[in-house]
């Protein structure tokens, strides 16, 4: 990877917790960091924040057409990209509730608009080369029932939570399949347990700290050079559910999320 003052990485999710963290390290060690969220003025005050060679980019990923929008602006700006940090997500302990598109809302934002973006977003990211692909995951994961992948019967938010989170992790395996030999890699991981974020309502047990050093060493440390497929506990690499090294389920999620994504 090119030294990190060097870089231009692309944070979804990066006006608050993890993504706002991260986005001010980078920042300070001189990378071009590009903040995304949803709301114009959280991100007027994150790139306050943040400082350096920051800038902003709104879109809701309860949308695809703002996903595509958000990638088209990336595309527009930059024609090089060394780093996409999918880091945007919702829990859901409530109701059932739906995208714009229609998709149960928890499988759109956290894992099928990350799909989107980084599908509109690997040739830039290919003709960046060396480039890494991160997913902000969790060790919370649950195979995918396919037969409902929507959830439309006995909806369970934390089901809903921890599907999304292994659809990303099957994706950084495929990604990892298809982009060998590219010099672009992905990886995903767990940052830390019951970190202190919006997304935390039990008693925190790590620090933001503890997870922006994990995330950040996906994303810049030279000793990662060419590990890509892989899933990081905190600093430490650690074993997916079961499904995520399924061939046969990988298929059916990648058929899912294409036709899901087709416009």
């Amino acid at each position: 990877m090119r030294p990190t003052d060097q870089q231009t990485i692309l944070i979804t999710g990066a006006t608050d917790g993890l993504g706002r963290a991260l986005a001010a390290d980078l920042a300070a060690e001189g990378a071009t960091v590009l903040v995304h969220g949803r709301d114009d003025q959280r991100g007027k005050a994150a790139l306050q924040e943040i400082g350096g060679a920051a800038s902003w980019y709104r879109a809701d990923l309860a949308s695809l057409a703002e996903t595509r929008a958000l990638a088209e602006a990336v595309r527009a700006d930059h024609p090089r990209l060394d780093a996409l940090v999918n880091n945007a997500g919702i829990g859901n302990d409530g109701p059932r509730r739906e995208s714009a598109d229609g998709h149960e809302l928890t499988f759109q934002v956290n894992y099928l608009s990350g799909y989107l973006l980084t599908r509109l977003l690997l040739p830039t990211l290919v003709a960046s080369a060396p480039a890494r692909i991160v997913h902000v995951s969790s060790i919370g994961q649950q195979a995918i029932d396919f037969d409902d992948v929507m959830i439309t019967r006995e909806y369970d938010g934390m089901r809903a939570y921890r599907q999304s989170k292994l659809a990303q992790m099957m994706f950084t395996v495929d990604l990892a399949d298809e982009l060998a030999g590219t010099g672009v890699t992905a990886n995903a991981l767990h940052p830390a347990t019951y970190m202190p974020t919006k997304m935390v309502t039990a008693t925190p047990l790590s620090t933001l700290e503890e997870g922006v050093q994990a995330t950040r060493r996906l994303v810049t440390d030279p000793d990662l050079d060419g590990v890509s497929g892989r899933f990081f506990n905190g600093l430490q690499e650690a074993r997916a559910e079961a499904q995520a090294h399924d061939p046969e389920a990988r298929a059916r999620l990648r058929a899912l999320s294409d036709e899901l994504t087709t416009p």
